[in-house]
């Protein structure tokens, strides 16, 4: 049961039309009162001479007879909820919460015959709305100090008296709810989410994966964010803010979240804990990375928490940021899984109290996001079958947490580790499914080599055409991007990539997935901008002419170009019409 404190207000009937009206989307079912300061007041969805305006008037009068200032926002808004998975109160059970709830705020406590109006109002089977005039009966103003907080004293009670979900007193640990006007603005403009948590997921990979500020920065800018600097007078940096282009308020200014504004490790001193130790780079090709990270997280796992209650605060926090790069890094297969499992992981990640950022399984963790994030599409693009030992020691770390979690009673923390777990171990049966079934699959038997006019070379580096790499990347872009004038920018940008020994198909992916396109004006534009960002992170450089390069062993100047263009057969002159037959004319 939880209750929420929502935006206060002047207008006691304009709230009351919305608790009785239909709602925004027709979510409003048989709304009335369940309880009020009068046992006898009458209700206005059940009488045909008493109103609403008629209810507004009498929760309104105290306020009216005040003597001196009134306040400004009278009308007091507090919404009462259970858990999808509670059992549905009756309306004798929701008067009883009601009650309680008005005592414990301080707004009519009970035996006070001079307090507060206020009235219940149900019109779902979930939740309740309390709507109470700050006005006592005495003419004085209520003391609201620490209503909310009293509140879920009084929820946790009625959560052990009815059985349902046994809920702990807030630890200041979970991000800020989204609120309503976020989701229906998201709603308008076609967004599969609010922007605060397309901001958050966004600063938050950033974070796991950067090792100093300007590193930290240039990630933020990499993915297509806004970015402002706060600066003291001194000149040292003291904070940040993050928007999204396009997320403007009415006055068409961009919206900025600060970071802690998005999750409380995400403000400044929080984000730079992650490399006040810094670890060391270690080169490694993509199989061995796995194993690598694979032997530090198991040795993590059997260290995490023991050296102590703000040691283990920091060794689940690294362990965050560590599920974070390995949702970037994941085969493709089972990546929307991790990161699944990496959202579900972030409160798990936030322990109450005070962290350290010394420890030895919290170093093992940063070392192994770090062994993953230095070529993150190289790993990627590695085989699925590469990550499954790595998946089963994540699978364990994850569980070590939860056992932590519990034995210090974070239960919150212990649920969302367990929900992480859960969804971990079903990438961990679908690696293994593909592991399998690459063993039975049958090997196809190689044809035999041809030589002469007839034989058909392979595609070397610089000769895969980018129109087919946007196609499988981003299909549903495709036709727009292959069209926009900005096109032949990217494809400059692609074959830098694959230049740089990246699969653009990859790197593409994984660019247009840190933000939806369906917004953008031009979304070669955007995605040409994210390369960009991308090329600075990895220190990729254009030629001096601007164009990609010549493509190695196929006419360029790279190590082996003289001996394939020697050993190269003679191309045979296609017949009018074979591009159709053969497939789709590459882009130039």
């Amino acid at each position: 049961m939880i209750p929420e404190k929502l935006d206060e207000g002047s207008d006691t009937y304009g709230l009351l039309a919305y608790l009785y009206g239909p709602g925004r989307r027709d979510e409003h079912a048989d709304p009335h009162v369940v309880a009020a300061w009068d046992p006898y007041i009458q209700d206005p969805a059940r009488s045909t001479t008493f109103t609403l305006s008629d209810l507004a008037l009498l929760l309104d009068a105290p306020v009216f007879a005040m003597k001196g200032q009134k306040p400004p926002q009278h009308v007091y808004h507090v919404a009462v909820r259970n858990a999808p998975e509670d059992r549905i109160l009756s309306d004798e059970e929701w008067a009883e919460v009601a009650v309680e709830m008005m005592h414990a705020a301080g707004l009519a406590e009970h035996g006070d015959d001079e307090g507060c109006r206020w009235v219940a109002v149900r019109h779902a089977d979930d939740h309740i709305h309390l709507l109470a005039t700050k006005a006592r009966e005495d003419g004085r103003q209520p003391d609201l100090t620490q209503d909310i907080v009293k509140m879920q004293a009084a929820a946790r009670a009625f959560e052990e008296r009815f059985g349902l979900r046994r809920l702990k007193n807030g630890d200041k640990t979970a991000s800020q709810w989204r609120k309503a006007g976020e989701l229906e603005k998201a709603e308008r403009r076609g967004l599969s989410e609010a922007p605060r948590v397309t901001l958050q997921r966004a600063v938050r990979e950033a974070a796991a994966s950067a090792t100093s500020d300007t590193d930290f920065f240039e990630r933020l800018a990499g993915a297509g964010l806004r970015v402002k600097q706060r600066i003291a007078p001194d000149g040292n940096l003291t904070g940040y803010s993050v928007a999204l282009p396009g997320d403007r308020n009415p006055q068409q200014e961009p919206i900025w979240f600060s970071g802690a504004r998005l999750a409380p490790d995400l403000s400044l001193p929080r984000v730079r804990e992650r490399w006040s130790s810094p670890v060391p780079s270690q080169r490694l090709a993509p199989a061995e990375m796995w194993k690598v990270a694979e032997g530090k997280v198991r040795a993590a796992a059997d260290q995490l928490g023991a050296q102590g209650l703000r040691e283990g605060a920091g060794d689940v926090a690294a362990l965050g940021d560590l599920i974070v790069v390995a949702a970037i890094v994941s085969p493709r297969l089972v990546r929307t899984q991790i990161r699944k499992a990496a959202t579900e992981f972030e409160r798990a990640s936030r322990a109450p109290g005070d962290r350290a950022l010394e420890g030895q399984a919290r170093t093992l963790y940063r070392e192994s996001a770090q062994v993953l994030s230095q070529s993150a599409a190289a790993v990627a693009r590695s085989s699925t079958v590469a990550a499954l030992g790595f998946l089963l020691a994540l699978v364990q770390a994850v569980e070590a947490s939860q056992r932590w979690h519990q034995a210090q009673e974070h239960r919150a923390q212990a649920e969302a580790s367990g929900r992480a777990g859960r969804l971990l171990r079903e990438a961990v049966e679908v690696t293994a499914g593909a592991d399998a079934a690459r063993e039975c699959r049958p090997r196809p038997k190689r044809p035999p080599v041809q030589s002469g006019v007839g034989q058909r070379k392979a595609a070397a580096p610089g000769e895969r055409p980018m129109a087919a790499v946007v196609q499988e990347a981003v299909p549903g872009h495709a036709r727009a991007i292959l069209t926009d004038a900005v096109w032949p920018a990217l494809r400059t940008r692609l074959l830098e990539v694959e230049k740089a020994g990246e699969d653009p198909v990859d790197v593409l992916a994984t660019v247009a997935a840190r933000r939806e396109l369906s917004s953008a004006a031009s979304a070669a534009e955007v995605l040409t901008w994210r390369l960009d960002g991308w090329r600075n992170q990895r220190g990729v450089t254009p030629d001096a002419s601007g164009t990609s390069p010549a493509p190695t062993g196929a006419g360029g100047t790279g190590r082996g170009a003289a001996s394939a263009r020697r050993a190269a057969p003679a191309p045979r002159r296609r017949p009018p019409g074979d591009e159709q037959r053969k497939g789709p004319k590459r882009a130039r």
